[in-house]
């Protein structure tokens, strides 16, 4: 080959070829970050030839408008299908946790309450008992009381118990270890742009729907509602492969994930705007307007598809809907703001004391025995749970308990008072009336539940079983805000002529209603543990319908915020991902440092220097041993060694797919090949080989920063742009590179923490 016409046709032809994308180029490995601006970039690419082409023809034309709708289809069909699979969890968790105390004769599918619908031998006073269902006692023993039959019954609840739990487990452990956990600390990694391949995969999704029905059903101090995000955010991935649009582009992805996990929110608790506003509050990194009106209505689609199948049989979307008769008044502010406190204060220590007791799972011999740890947790809770009432009921059915308000038709034991009607049975007309032993009894018993459900949840949050943690927290604010409603109801009756009490509550006036003080404490709680704010308030009035009662919620959940802020800034899940070492930028956290670029980025003073490559005067094989001897994931591209004046921004992993593919279609690619990232060759030899053009895997405008940019400036950039990597220059001159970990780095190194604790491993 000549240096004359024949190398520039040649030259001229191979360009023409390399200026086809190449396949793969583009594309991320497996726990690495994605590049938002190039994704971004890529997109708007996409749209503008979209859009120039649906011109040329009809058939083009009606492509352009399934682009347009790609977008709403998908977030259709995330809403059927998480309104479809939360409906079955929900039937199938009712059923197998009714299976622990006995079985329904007439038809084995129907639960307790099913069971006893149809029968015309049930009370009013024992409406849960009726022929057709037999515990277990009676169907072993032959007799419904006495110590053997409640010896039997004990057997068997602990039996049941371990064996879903241990089904629960080895399925997780067998077939899809990242089916575990709640999973929203993973979500919310992901969509700052984190890759983790196979955690929203089709087996992940199978096995976390099936476990999740087992570990609710086993009794377990766990939710289903934060896995429903999970699973929400499951099918949104898989239908997103179905749109070219989507399963190309990494960041529009993250749209629809954004979308999917309000429908989780939307149906685990029947709250579709409290779900759009948890994806905005607590989960999406990037989440513009159009989000907003698809998370919006893949919310409403999954509470349709939900209501449709109306799995607690009482056709809503709710299972803790409440009515309540008597409006708050202003004094009651301060035992709210009391369960703000308490709901504060609850958080923080739960927070701390999971993340010890999971740190120290982690570090020590007990992690690698996940069986073992779920069967002994599962043990325990099922054999201290049976003899408590309270702990024996499936969860969610003893905050429905705690959040009833005392009324003619309530069997509960909290709500029987002494009649004042001459000894007669009879339900009065005075509800705040002196509590008699059974309800004292109830406290007792809420009182040893509360004590059991804060311990048991703290080692049951992070075990290798799919377990959500809204639940058990807010039963626990609910334990604690009916004992304190209770109390207050009691201090009413027999000191009505305080002047707390004397304006507002006459004798025999329903004053205190026990059950909001449950519903706020609940609130205060869950608020403690997650910190979040106005999604919280808003799910919980969506939950129980109690929209006047928005103010205490309000007050409630700010106060335990703020409390829970005094003892640390970060919530549960942010908790956990900084255990597991995730690099995430929470965008919460401020920085308030001092530092420069220059002192973050590499290389430091005692370190080789930067790993470049010259834009045209590398062979194929220079080029390899770079990328062999290093394990950057980019290298900055420069016009010289000499002048080190900045060209662009090269990935590592596109290098090496451009170098295989080129090998692959081309002859005359050697190991003494020139790579060139220019946009015309150089001058060679006449008896040099093909040279090889990378110039279209080059990133022309990499986001450079001078040596002397603060940090704060910096941290601000990568958190707003979602950048992987940002160089830093000095008049011109590259002289480092910062990484989304180096700064992950420094604000650990800051905090006074082991900077290399923080890495994902």
């Amino acid at each position: 080959m000549s240096n004359g016409g024949g190398a520039a046709s040649s030259t001229t032809h191979l360009l023409d070829f390399l200026e086809e994308p190449i396949p793969g180029v583009g594309t991320y490995d497996d726990f690495h970050t994605i590049d938002w601006v190039r994704e971004k970039c890529k997109d708007r690419e996409r749209h503008r030839k979209v859009r120039i082409k649906k011109k040329e023809s009809a058939w083009e034309f009606t492509k352009s408008l399934y682009d347009a709708w790609s977008g709403w289809l998908v977030v259709t069909l995330t809403g059927l299908a998480s309104g479809a699979l939360a409906g079955l969890i929900d039937i199938a968790a009712d059923w197998m946790n009714d299976l622990k105390e006995g079985v329904c004769l007439s038809a084995m599918w129907f639960n307790h309450e099913q069971c006893c619908w149809t029968s015309n031998e049930t009370t009013f006073a024992e409406r849960d008992k009726c022929p057709q269902w037999k515990s277990w006692a009676e169907l072993i023993l032959g007799q419904a009381e006495g110590p053997g039959s409640y010896i039997m019954n004990y057997f068997m609840y602990i039996y049941w118990a371990l064996s879903f739990a241990f089904l629960a487990v080895c399925l997780v452990k067998v077939f899809a270890p990242y089916a575990c956990g709640s999973g929203i600390p993973e979500i919310k990694t992901i969509l700052s742009g984190f890759i983790i391949r196979g955690y929203l995969g089709k087996w992940t999704l199978m096995i976390k729907t099936i476990t999740l029905v087992l570990a609710v059903a086993s009794g377990l101090s766990l939710g289903k509602e934060g896995p429903l995000v999970h699973v929400a955010c499951c099918c949104g991935n898989i239908f997103s492969y179905l749109f070219p649009k989507y399963s190309k582009n990494e960041a529009k992805k993250r749209e629809v994930l954004s979308a999917a996990s309000a429908a989780g929110v939307s149906v685990a608790f029947g709250a579709p705007i409290g779900g759009v506003l948890f994806s905005l509050e607590e989960v999406s990194y990037y989440f513009p307007l159009k989000t907003l009106w698809r998370s919006f209505f893949a919310a409403l689609v999954a509470a349709f598809v939900l209501r449709s199948i109306n799995p607690f049989g009482n056709s809503r979307l709710v299972l803790f809907y409440v009515e309540y008769h008597t409006p708050w008044y202003l004094f009651e502010l301060i035992p709210f703001i009391l369960l703000g406190v308490f709901g504060g204060l609850w958080g923080a220590f739960f927070i701390r004391a999971n993340i010890a007791w999971c740190r120290r799972r982690k570090s020590t011999r007990f992690g690698k025995y996940p069986v073992l740890e779920v069967i002994l947790v599962a043990a325990i809770t099922a054999v201290v749970a049976f003899p408590n009432p309270y702990t024996r009921q499936n969860t969610s059915e003893l905050i429905k308990e705690l959040f009833t308000d005392c009324g003619p038709l309530e069997t509960s034991q909290l709500c029987k008072y002494r009649s004042q009607m001459n000894g007669s049975k009879a339900f009065t007309d005075d509800p705040n009336q002196p509590a008699e032993p059974g309800v004292y009894s109830a406290m007792w018993q809420l009182c040893l539940a509360l004590i059991f459900k804060i311990i048991m949840t703290i080692f049951t949050f992070g075990l290798k079983v799919p377990s959500g943690l809204f639940i058990p927290s807010m039963a626990i604010g609910a334990i604690a805000g009916r004992i304190v409603g209770i109390a207050v109801e009691q201090l009413a009756y027999y000191h009505h002529d305080w002047f707390l009490f004397k304006e507002w509550c006459e004798v025999g006036a329903d004053c205190i209603t026990p059950g909001l003080y449950a519903m706020v404490g609940a609130a205060a709680c869950l608020g403690g543990v997650t910190r979040m704010t106005v999604s919280l308030v808003v799910i919980v009035f969506e939950l129980t319908g109690g929209l006047e009662y928005i103010v205490p919620l309000m007050a409630a959940v700010m106060t335990s915020k703020w409390v829970g802020d005094a003892f640390g800034r970060e919530g549960i899940y942010e908790a956990h991902i900084r255990l597991n070492g995730y690099p995430f930028l929470d965008a919460k956290e401020e920085f308030t440092h001092t530092t420069l670029a220059r002192e973050v980025m590499r290389p430091r003073r005692n370190d080789p220097p930067l790993a470049v490559l010259t834009q045209d005067d590398l062979t194929v094989e220079e080029l390899q041993s770079v990328i062999n001897e290093t394990s950057y994931n980019g290298f900055p591209v420069i016009v010289s060694k000499e002048s080190q004046r900045l060209v662009g921004f090269a990935l590592r992993r596109d290098i090496t797919i451009a170098i295989e593919n080129a090998r692959r279609k081309q002859e005359g690619i050697l190991l003494n090949s020139r790579v060139y990232f220019t946009q015309h060759a150089p001058s060679l030899p006449a008896d040099s080989p093909r040279p090889l053009k990378l110039r279209s895997i080059l990133d022309m405008s990499p986001f450079t920063v001078t040596d002397h940019t603060p940090m704060e400036i910096v941290v601000d950039i990568f958190r707003k742009l979602g950048l992987r990597q940002c160089l830093v220059t000095h008049n011109g001159r590259l002289l480092g590179i910062i990484t989304k970990k180096d700064i992950l780095r420094h604000m650990a190194q800051m905090a006074n923490q082991d900077p290399e604790s923080i890495m994902f491993n």
